[in-house]
């Protein structure tokens, strides 16, 4: 018997034969299942042998893990001996999250310190040159906005309208662009 749940009925075994835990929900019909029957509070506790078998992808862990939380399932892991009913389980879920949420956060804030190192190099050098060695002179994929802009040309110079042109070459707006044409 498990310390702090109650001895109750099985209510259902969710399997995923033969699909990699490190798939997410909508790739794995019985994790997906027993969230639904979760979320319609079929059972109070959702029982597994180690957490790897919930999911081995941090954010779709933790995703199942606060989806749990959210609809008042507790979650009991064997092998981590980790039992969300009492509240040292509680406590450690907790800490668990907030390390994921800094986690996160760091990342994002690593991600964002590049981008500005990348813009300085190109706005100081006209360009940046990755590791792969391709040559960049902007952010974002290198060449696809060029060729929007260029069928964009074509079209106001053939006298399509800013909005229909915007349309058809999938920029945001071609205002600017238009402006420079004129005084050009």
């Amino acid at each position: 018997m498990v310390k702090g749940i109650k001895r109750a009925a099985l209510y259902e075994v969710y399997r995923d034969a033969g699909i990699c835990g490190a798939k997410g929900r909508d790739q794995r019909p019985g994790l997906d299942a027993l969230l639904k029957d979760a979320s319609r509070r079929k059972f109070d506790v959702v029982m597994a042998w180690a957490i790897d078998r919930l999911g081995r992808s941090p954010v779709d862990l933790l995703g199942t893990i606060q989806h749990l939380e959210a609809v008042g399932v507790d979650l009991y892991l064997d092998q981590q001996s980790i039992d969300t009913s009492t509240p040292a389980g509680k406590l450690l879920f907790q800490m668990t999250g907030a390390f994921a949420k800094f986690e996160r956060s760091m990342i994002r804030q690593r991600v964002r310190a590049g981008l500005g190192v990348i813009k300085a190099k190109i706005e100081r050098d006209g360009k940046f040159v990755s590791k792969a060695g391709k040559v960049r002179k902007r952010l974002g994929r290198p060449g696809a906005e060029a060729d929007k802009l260029d069928r964009a040309r074509q079209e106001l110079a053939k006298g399509t309208g800013i909005i229909k042109t915007a349309k058809l070459t999938g920029l945001g707006t071609v205002h600017k662009l238009r402006r420079e044409m004129g005084a050009a």
